[in-house]
């Protein structure tokens, strides 16, 4: 189970790696897979674009039910 605030939408990947305990990659996979997630891109400091993926409240749940937690 993941407790999280009621008043938070919005997920960056990195709080949902923390929350669920699923590693980046398989996030990253599954979110892909299953059409989760929304792909923001974000301007850095060097002009390259770098992308971060942002989750819902719906999304963390599904993928909590989906993918187990992560052992390496």
């Amino acid at each position: 189970m993941v407790r999280i605030k009621s008043s938070q939408k919005v997920f960056t990947e990195d709080e949902v790696v923390r929350l669920t305990g699923i590693c980046a990659d398989h996030l990253r996979g599954l979110a892909r897979n299953k059409h989760l997630g929304s792909i923001a891109r974000a301007a850095e400091a060097a002009g390259v674009e770098a992308e971060k993926w942002l989750f819902s409240n719906a999304d963390l749940m599904i993928v909590t039910v989906l993918q187990s937690r992560c052992d390496h």
